[in-house]
């Protein structure tokens, strides 16, 4: 069976994914995936799954008062509708447009203003921001200082500058309603910020903790995973009751949290014995009287992240998204880590 080269319209995907059900389009058919050489994963646990879309291919519900937020099973942004207008907190491109539908949708009905008129970035990521040009050069746009430097860097029209930003806290205040954003140090990005709705008891990190799932490939793509790591502490003191994480289908608990913290902290524990026990001598055998030193290095690294991940995988399976899907890739990213930043060489140590 050959795979079909064409690549789907855009409209064609997302109709298909609000076609789907939200279990449904989450748990892969094993039968089918191996028809056509793909791999097939682990089923993902019932839990996992957030809420079901809509026709237009995304859900927009109530968090607490007058918060909301909105997915489309994969992106999450958050918005306070206010009397003098709306916050918006993020906007993913793959949501796009269905942003101010799903906004709409909330504030006409009880007689709102429904026109966007802060727009908070989380950080610089295209992939959360990406939509920010559909709101307009009126809006004002609020990020920490060092998004600023990013995006002006960037270049990139679809993400403009802000045009208000911060060191380390920033209280925002609209209509009665408030936000209070606060830095942390470099973690996912050099950027990434905490949005604390105190009203509301709600926080939003995105790209830190991830509900339900485990983090995405690399510990998400993190360019510092020491303050990666130091941002799960920095988030559990934070007084919450509701997690808006920004990527996939629900929201997260403090339960979440911990489970999430257990998770890494086994990970780190797998990867440091496998580099106090896992012998190099088979890649070097193999791979050193060919004078090829980067397949000696590949072969030990990619064993040790495989080897690592194993007990992790089964220790989390049922019980996290996709554990089978990235816990191999997440472990090469602690296992780099480990030995680059940490100092854990393991057999490439000082040489007696």
């Amino acid at each position: 069976m050959s795979i079909e080269t064409r690549s789907p319209s855009r409209r064609v995907l997302l109709a298909a994914v609000a076609a789907a059900p939200a279990v449904g389009l989450l748990v892969p058919d094993a039968a089918s995936a191996s028809e056509v050489g793909l791999p097939a994963y682990l089923p993902v646990p019932a839990g996992s799954a957030g809420p079901p879309l809509n026709a237009d291919g995304y859900y927009v519900g109530k968090i607490k008062g007058d918060l909301h937020w909105v997915t489309d099973g994969f992106y999450q942004a958050m918005f306070l509708s206010t009397r003098d207008g709306v916050v918006l907190v993020d906007a993913p491109p793959t949501i796009g447009g269905n942003l101010q539908r799903a906004i709409d949708s909330v504030t006409l009905p009880a007689g709102r203003p429904s026109r966007v008129t802060h727009l908070v970035y989380s950080h610089s990521h295209a992939d959360h921001i990406g939509a920010a040009s559909l709101f307009g050069r009126k809006v004002e746009r609020i990020a920490h200082a060092e998004t600023r430097q990013l995006l002006r860097e960037a270049g990139d029209p679809n993400r403009p500058l802000p045009t208000t930003t911060f060191e380390d806290r920033f209280v925002l205040r609209v209509g009665g309603e408030q936000l209070v954003l606060s830095y942390h140090g470099p973690n996912h990005s050099p950027d990434n910020i905490l949005i604390h709705a105190p009203a509301q008891s709600t926080l939003m990190a995105v790209d830190v903790l991830y509900p339900g799932w485990v983090p995405f490939k690399n510990l998400g793509v993190s360019q510092d995973i020491a303050g990666w790591k130091r941002m799960h502490d920095v988030i559990m003191s934070e007084p919450w009751t509701t997690f808006v994480g920004g990527h996939l289908g629900r929201l997260g608990t403090r339960a979440d949290g911990q489970v999430q913290r257990h998770y890494v902290a086994d990970l780190e524990r797998s990867v440091r014995e496998t580099l106090r026990t896992l012998d190099p001598t088979p890649f070097f055998d193999e791979y050193g009287p060919q004078g090829n030193g980067w397949a000696i290095f590949k072969g030990y690294l990619n064993e040790a992240a495989t080897q690592a991940a194993r007990p992790v995988i089964d220790k989390y399976a049922g019980k996290l998204g996709a554990v089978d899907v990235f816990t191999p890739d997440n472990a090469f990213a602690m296992l780099e880590y480990l030995r680059i930043d940490v100092g854990l060489l393991g057999p490439f140590a000082v040489r007696p």
